[in-house]
């Protein structure tokens, strides 16, 4: 048994899939297009929303879609952590999550990891850096 994340980015989730590839080098597995669907699309859906895409982010998975597409998304109450072999890795994938998003808790040294940080991304998506070599 396993747990995936299912992020719903109404609207901009070709742009996160896109943004993921680039920073964490995810691999995109699965991408089905509202427009790819045998049924009609639902009233007022747009054909190159995303339906359901699948990344593969190192051996874990980040399931996403733009769902409704009905107002902004809204990434509360969770943060996504990333454990990162050795600093440059770490420095690196914060600086790009980083650009364009927010620094809740700048890189440093904590008690438990060499490096450990909290940045929101661009598109609202908060992530726990963690240096784990």
């Amino acid at each position: 048994m396993n747990i995936q994340v299912y992020l719903y980015f109404n609207g901009r989730c070709a742009e996160a899939i896109e943004f993921y590839r680039r920073t964490l080098g995810a691999q995109v597995e699965t991408m089905m297009r509202v427009g790819d669907i045998p049924e009609p699309p639902p009233p007022g859906a747009a054909p190159n929303n995303v339906m359901h895409a699948a990344l593969k982010v190192g051996d874990s998975y980040l399931l996403a879609s733009d769902g409704m597409a009905a107002g902004p998304a809204n990434f509360t109450g969770f943060n996504l952590s990333l454990q990162m072999p050795d600093a440059a890795t770490a420095s690196r994938v914060f600086a790009a999550l980083a650009d364009g998003g927010t620094v809740q808790m700048p890189l440093g040294k904590t008690f438990w990891s060499p490096l450990f940080g909290i940045v929101r991304d661009r598109f609202g998506v908060a992530w726990m850096i963690n240096q784990v070599g």
